[in-house]
């Protein structure tokens, strides 16, 4: 090819024809998240949204993150449906522990060559995230870079807006010894800890278990991070909820301590939740104790309920009558002179 011959973007490798394909087809998935507050949604330079008037003195509180390394079981397994579910997932449970009611998601999404169909499927699990967590998919961005990814690889993150009422934020700073720890069950690995599992997979090789947990074991690592949003939002608005963790990145050990105030520390009676196939597959493997599993994974605990204990039960009769599974786990106590929380 001489120097004159001219060359187009599609030559450089970004297809802009298969980037309005994708936007096409994610409009009518958007639609059906929208909520009130959207003024103006997908299409425009930036998106509008008004905080609902039932609002008296609202506070933002916002929250960004991705899926880690799942994605590349996703790409390795072509399982694209859920990874979205995830993404939303990681945002609005955070933006919950405020207290706070997500209003609006936005989503970046990074890859080498656009594959229209893998995008949308993507997409597709972000809309789903979206919706059964009363959220608007208000915009987002498809970044189409050549050189950038492996082929058949893209990369996410996502970016969440939520609301809370200025005295209703959740600080934990009520929180005392005595105070009950609640567990809300998790659907599986949620989204952290991957770096390990994928070891694990290849570790076990042509042993790995057919099925955990009653499902194939690759529908059981992928399956997607629980939405606790609507389920915690129904107790929060019932009961007197002191403070809420997100096991996420660092566990039970490192999460629950953020929401604690100096002095407290949260003792969890080992035992008190079962530990399920999928974990205890994942810890045999690894070869892993019970502190590193704790520590590593949310090992079944995808969300801490921490509240008085004359409102305890009548909180995890909400949460259970709404679906969740709901374990008793352990109870504040005087911080000694060990760590934040203790499993025993």
């Amino acid at each position: 090819m001489s120097n004159s011959t001219p060359l187009s973007y599609k030559d450089a490798g970004v297809d802009i024809v298969a980037g309005d394909a994708l936007v096409e087809r994610i409009k009518p998935l958007a639609k059906k998240t929208m909520r009130e507050g959207v003024l103006a949604g997908i299409g425009g330079f930036g998106a509008l949204f008004e905080v609902p008037k039932r609002y008296k003195e609202p506070v933002l509180v916002s929250g960004t993150d991705g899926v880690g390394t799942k994605l590349k079981l996703a790409f390795e397994w072509n399982m694209h449906d859920t990874v979205g579910i995830d993404l939303v997932a990681m945002s609005v449970n955070d933006v919950l522990v405020q207290g706070a009611e997500p209003l609006f998601f936005l989503d970046y999404f990074a890859c080498g060559k656009l594959d229209v169909d893998t995008a949308a499927a993507v997409v597709g699990g972000i809309a789903t995230g979206c919706e059964l967590s009363g959220c608007a998919l208000i915009g987002g961005e498809t970044a189409e870079m050549p050189g950038m990814y492996p082929a058949g690889e893209y990369d996410l993150a996502g970016f969440c807006v939520g609301a809370v009422e200025k005295s209703k934020i959740l600080t934990g700073k009520d929180v005392k010894p005595g105070d009950v720890v609640l567990g809300l069950a998790s659907s599986g690995v949620h989204s952290n800890g991957f770096s390990l599992v994928r070891k694990c997979v290849e570790r076990a090789g042509a042993a790995m278990p057919a099925t955990l947990d009653g499902k194939p074991y690759k529908q059981a690592l992928m399956e997607p991070t629980r939405l606790y949003v609507k389920n915690v939002l129904a107790a929060l608005a019932a009961h007197p909820i002191k403070a809420l963790a997100h096991i996420t990145g660092g566990g039970l050990l490192e999460n629950i301590p953020r929401v604690l105030p100096e002095g407290t520390a949260a003792h969890l009676k080992k035992g008190s939740w079962p530990q399920t196939e999928l974990f205890a597959w994942l810890q045999k493997t690894a070869a892993i104790d019970d502190i590193e599993m704790n520590r590593t994974f949310n090992n079944g605990i995808g969300m801490v309920v921490v509240i008085d204990p004359s409102n305890s039960a009548a909180c995890a009769a909400t949460l259970r009558a709404a679906g969740e599974k709901v374990f008793e786990i352990g109870v504040i106590a005087p911080q000694g002179a060990g760590e934040q929380v203790v499993v025993a």
